[in-house]
């Protein structure tokens, strides 16, 4: 017996098995018994589960969807075999389209809350998925959507510009954005917080001439603006330098006090740029002396500059400090 078992492995041997006609024709007859057998039950009809993906379009007009209602359904299903073995070897399906305007039309809803069930989408899933297969039972029974007002407002657009520009360059006037607001709709609780919006962040080196640019508006997420672009317009010109000559005031003086100022006024030097340099005068300035700093100061006062044109830069007086005498009685 012992002596049988240990000519087995030598038995088993490729040359030995390509050698027994016997054993060729056996596994041949195997292999097709095994082929029919799988043909024969594959031609046979079985109930399985199978997931497909969903996607949920086309909400109610000024509605959203809200909420993240069921990502992928499982449907029951009826089939011949070779059906479903051919969906089973697919990776991924195409999404099952679901119409939120269509779904909810006939649903009373609860605070925008609506609870649809499955079944009253069922004819829509049969009409997209093969009609080979024989849908039983979508799963889960409810699908939950929330649909939310949206709301529309209208606000301003800045233009977020870094400018670099050529010495002697400057801006002619503030950025200018065409259009200078838009329409904004979301859902309530992001559009109230929303008091501007900003165009894509964009910088300019050596700037030393009109730009003018179509920029994109950056909006929050679930938001959409219109329009889209803005014009931003970036006026440049030369600058040149102005003197001035302007009296000096006295700020927080008394009533009772006399105060005398040497000089009593200065000579102010600004850039500004050359359309608007020649209208410039005294009048667009102010520049004063705080009595309140002779307590700590009893020889000069510092100058300050108060009121000055917004497209003047670079502003500074001559002499910077005057001298004061405090009159008596």
């Amino acid at each position: 017996m012992n002596k049988k078992i240990n000519k087995i492995p030598e038995y088993l041997k490729i040359e030995k098995l390509k050698n027994d006609k016997r054993v060729v024709v056996y596994l041949v007859c195997v292999l097709i018994a095994t082929v029919l057998w799988f043909l024969n039950a594959l031609n046979k009809d079985y109930t399985t589960s199978i997931s497909f993906p969903v996607k949920y379009t086309n909400p109610p007009a000024h509605r959203f969807l809200s909420n993240r209602p069921p990502s992928q359904v499982d449907l029951k299903v009826k089939a011949h075999g070779f059906t479903l073995l051919r969906y089973k070897l697919h990776m991924s399906f195409a999404p099952i389209i679901l119409n939120l305007k269509s779904i909810t039309k006939d649903v009373e809803p609860r605070n925008g809350h609506y609870r649809v069930a499955s079944s009253k989408v069922l004819h829509r899933i049969r009409s997209q998925v093969s009609n080979e297969i024989s849908i039983l039972e979508v799963q889960p029974g409810i699908i939950n959507i929330v649909l939310d007002s949206l709301k529309t407002k209208t606000v301003p657009v800045k233009a977020d510009v870094d400018l670099d520009f050529v010495a002697q360059f400057s801006l002619k006037d503030t950025v200018l954005v065409i259009p200078a607001s838009v329409e904004i709709v979301g859902p309530s609780a992001i559009v109230d917080t929303i008091t501007c919006l900003f165009t894509g962040q964009k910088k300019y080196t050596k700037v030393d001439r009109t730009i003018s640019r179509t920029l994109d508006i950056i909006h929050p997420e679930n938001t959409t603006v219109k329009p889209e672009k803005v014009q931003v317009r970036i006026d440049v010109e030369e600058y040149t330098e102005k003197e001035i000559r302007i009296p000096l005031t006295i700020k927080n003086k008394p009533d009772s006090v006399k105060v005398k100022l040497f000089p009593s006024d200065v000579m102010l030097t600004c850039l500004a740029g050359l359309s608007k340099c020649d209208a410039l005068t005294s009048s667009d300035f102010s520049v004063f002396v705080d009595y309140a700093q002779i307590k700590s100061n009893t020889n000069s006062l510092q100058v300050f500059v108060g009121k000055k044109s917004s497209y003047v830069q670079k502003v500074r007086t001559l002499p910077e400090t005057v001298e004061f005498l405090i009159e008596t009685n």
